[in-house]
């Protein structure tokens, strides 16, 4: 029995006469201390030691697996593979409404003429005649709600059934997150075009033949898709999706993001109609409830969605699509501490499928797989149509604030740029990978910076919202008077994030269409579709935003991109930090000139000699991965090695450190060949109330390193909440 508590193992219960035995992935409800709680089933059979005393479970909600067995068998290999506990993975794999043991469907009726009515004797009463005519007219009945709207109230309709005229009948309200959506927006977005498929380019042609001979096959092997932007990627794996299905298989793709669901989900809707089912977050739980189980009921051949989707109750499948697959966004930074391409490659092994890794910047890791040959790769070089890559201009903003004396988000070039594409009527997109209206506010009295209470880092002002904010604990204050340190007055902003930036373009430019696509923007539920809908139907001129806008969307008309603040991420002490630079910027750069005329695009930075920027800059991924892992051979960092990411946690730094040490201590003689590197305090030292305390393992085997973890927690089980172990870490900060 698998239950959702962090950490915990299996446990076994007894099952009490006369209850019905539940099958393997069924939920049912057991005792845990003083509580009860919905576990899931993973070994009906399992028998405890004679001497074991083991407590009775107290309901069974389904005595049919709840859960298909390729999902347990997944959701085990997970929680052995990232040190979590098996309930962790199980409970999240479940629509969230299900998680307690609820879950329903919304129910809606029907009213039909009833089975002879129309023998029946005259009919008394206008208002029944005129409804029973109503109902003659559509044999396959009204909802109620569309009588209501034709002017017969449920009183009316529940007397004529009550009546033997009617006849009412349940059915299931399905609560569609496609129902009013922009179907038109998301082709054109996704792929580009609306009006049927493009001829294939040779070396799409060949990709897509690669691929299919490889699904074919029906057995286990992953590839890299490795495109440049713009490239048409989407249309060889829409492509793929069809041969699949055509041989009763079904297809799983992933994207990074909730802003990148729309678009992909759409298109593939527009393809295959209703055999499309979409999972997110960002769904109601009720859409989530009804989309969840129409797959669990095989009326589904697509599943589309983010992370949490490569669990989706699927039972056959022949194809994983990871788009997109370098994003950080894949991997999960809470229990269970997962990645969604990692554990895809790992479900297509299990299923016998084919994983396609789609991407124009391949991680590091991916492109190493790739290189040894563990994964086979496929190259698609030059954009559809032979559209040119954006011309890229580095700008260094070192000579620009020394030329002008201003500080700056905007520089010359680009502000010249903005005013050609608005007097010839194209579009243009601005990145800044930083959200508010100024990053810090800081006393000019002292130099003292408004800080979190509760964090180790300064607060971000939001203009709009009139408040300072933290965007790790979400602590949110008015901007003070006075400097809570010596009382001065004279508070100051400084710096800039895309609400900022999104003003002064519009100081800059008054008549420009300009909007701003941010996580402040974006709250309410279909917003950023309504905003991306804007741009391709050309109601926007200038897109503002941070890195959502920089990968996946398709706009033709946009031939502009501008990057201000291009290496905000390289002074992050994390190892990555190269890496992901490279990729937000070729990815950006990539939306420029994607239709019939060219693009540019401009890039600012204090660091242009850098050699990521460089390298976006050529779009030349090579150069990067070259450099790249030159630098991780030297430093000893994944995929060179394996690495663990170690976090203790303490209201206080000084007993934080001391078990940090004390689990290092306890380790260390079960992590032959293993090096570990601290404790030290973590680089984000104190996090909603508490001290973070870090150590890192460096080794070849992962198995060794959680194994001596486990032994160190098991001496310290109080120690258990207060740590997080992260296997394979995407950010180490």
């Amino acid at each position: 029995m698998a239950v959702p508590v962090p950490g915990l193992g299996l446990l076994t219960y007894n099952r009490p006469r006369g209850v019905a035995e539940p099958a393997r992935g069924a939920r049912v409800v057991v005792p845990l201390g003083s509580r009860s709680v919905v576990g899931c089933v993973v070994d009906p059979s399992a028998v405890a030691p004679d001497d074991t005393e083991l407590r009775e479970l107290t309901r069974v909600i389904d005595t049919e697996a709840f859960l298909p067995a390729e999902v347990v068998d997944l959701a085990l290999w997970v929680a052995e593979y990232y040190a979590c506990g098996p309930g962790d993975v199980l409970t999240m794999a479940m629509p969230p409404a299900a998680r307690d043991g609820g879950g329903a469907f919304k129910l809606r009726t029907r009213a039909f003429m009833a089975d002879g009515s129309a023998a029946l004797p005259p009919v008394r009463g206008a208002r029944r005649r005129a409804l029973l005519e109503r109902l003659a007219e559509v044999p396959g009945g009204l909802l109620l709600t569309e009588l209501a709207a034709d002017g017969f109230g449920p009183a009316v309709v529940r007397a004529a059934a009550a009546a033997g005229y009617v006849r009412l009948a349940e059915e299931i309200d399905e609560r569609d997150p496609f129902a009013g959506a922009d179907h038109h927006w998301a082709a054109s977005s996704a792929s580009g075009q609306i009006d049927g498929p493009r001829p294939l380019t040779s070396e799409q042609q060949s990709a897509f033949e690669v691929l299919t001979e490889r699904a074919r096959m029906r057995t286990f092997r992953t590839v890299l898709l490795h495109g440049v932007t713009g490239s048409g990627k989407t249309e060889v794996y829409l492509r793929l999706a069809r041969q699949v299905m055509a041989d009763r298989r079904q297809v799983l793709v992933l994207v990074p993001e909730i802003a990148l669901t729309p678009a992909l989900a759409g298109l593939f809707r527009q393809e295959f109609g209703e055999r499309v089912a979409v999972q997110h977050s960002g769904l109601s739980a009720g859409e989530r409830h009804d989309q969840w189980h129409r797959i669990r009921q095989g009326a589904v051949d697509i599943v589309v969605g983010t992370r949490s989707a490569v669990f989706a109750p699927l039972t056959s499948i022949g194809l994983i699509v990871v788009d997109e697959e370098h994003e950080s966004s894949y991997k999960q930074e809470e229990t269970p501490r997962y990645h969604a391409r990692d554990v895809a490659v790992v479900r297509g092994r299990m299923a016998g499928a084919l994983v396609v890794l789609a991407t124009a910047t391949p991680s590091v890791e991916t492109a190493t797989n790739a290189e040894r040959g563990r994964y086979e790769l496929v190259t698609l070089s030059t954009r559809v149509l032979d559209r040119p890559l954006a011309e890229v201009r580095l700008v260094d903003m070192r000579h620009e604030i020394a030329t002008t004396g201003l500080e700056t988000a905007l520089s010359r070039p680009l502000i010249e740029a903005i005013e050609r594409r608005l007097g010839e009527g194209e579009q243009s997109l601005v990145l800044l990978n930083r959200r508010g209206f100024a990053t810090v506010v800081f006393c000019r009295t002292c130099a003292a910076s408004l800080e979190c209470p509760h964090c180790s880092v300064t607060l971000t002002y939001h203009r709009a919202a009139r408040r300072m904010r933290c965007h790790y604990c979400n602590y949110a204050a008015h901007v003070p008077r006075a400097c809570g340190e010596c009382g001065g007055t004279l508070l100051e902003q400084a710096g800039v994030g895309t609400e900022r930036l999104e003003a002064d373009l519009r100081e800059r430019f008054p008549a420009a269409r300009i909007a701003r696509v941010d996580r402040d923007t974006i709250r309410r539920k279909g917003a950023i579709t309504r905003v991306l809908s804007a741009v391709a139907r050309g109601d926007i001129d200038i897109l503002v935003g941070t890195q959502m806008i920089a990968k996946g969307h398709d706009f033709p008309a946009v031939t502009l991109v501008g990057v201000v603040a291009a290496d905000v991420g390289l002074g992050l002490p994390d190892f990555r930090a190269s890496e992901r630079t490279f990729q937000l910027l070729t990815q950006v750069v990539g939306r420029a000139g994607r239709g019939e005329k060219p693009g540019e695009a401009i890039v600012q930075t204090l660091y242009p000699q850098h050699y990521s920027v460089q390298a976006a800059a050529r779009q030349d991924y090579a150069a990067f991965y070259e450099h790249e892992m030159e630098f991780r051979r030297t430093m000893q960092y994944p995929p060179v090695v394996a690495m663990v990411n170690v976090v203790v946690r303490h209201r206080q730094m000084e007993q934080a450190m001391g078990d940090a040490a004390d689990l290092v201590a306890r380790l260390r003689p079960h992590a032959a060949g293993v090096r570990i590197l601290g404790p030290a305090p973590a680089a984000l030292a104190r996090l909603k109330d508490e001290c973070r305390a870090q150590f890192f393992l460096k080794g070849r085997s992962r198995r060794v390193m959680r194994e001596a973890i486990g032994v160190a927690l098991a001496a310290r089980p109080e120690l258990r909440k207060r740590t997080v172990v992260d296997i394979d870490p995407v950010s180490v900060v």
